[in-house]
């Protein structure tokens, strides 16, 4: 963990990105008069989520599978 001063963050910043993604340093602390005021930390992974269609052909849906349920019927059917 660095802490770097305000001045030296402003002149060095790409410098302290770089140290963070490259794993050199895992938090830089910004200080103002010696205070602690932020911390730069790297950004976590990004989830993909669900994907849609990721299971695409491993199954088989059932025909008339709709049909079963006469819930889903009327609201389908509603507007033909």
């Amino acid at each position: 963990m660095q802490t770097v001063n305000m001045l030296e963050a402003k002149s060095s910043l790409s410098k302290l990105v770089a140290a963070i993604e490259s794993g050199a340093e895992t938090e830089v602390i910004l200080a103002r008069n010696g205070r602690p005021v932020a911390r730069i930390v790297p950004l976590s992974a990004a989830t993909s989520g669900v994907r849609i269609g990721i299971a695409k052909g491993q199954f088989a849906v059932p025909a008339g599978l709709d049909r079963q349920d006469p819930e889903m019927v009327i609201l389908f059917d509603e507007g033909t």
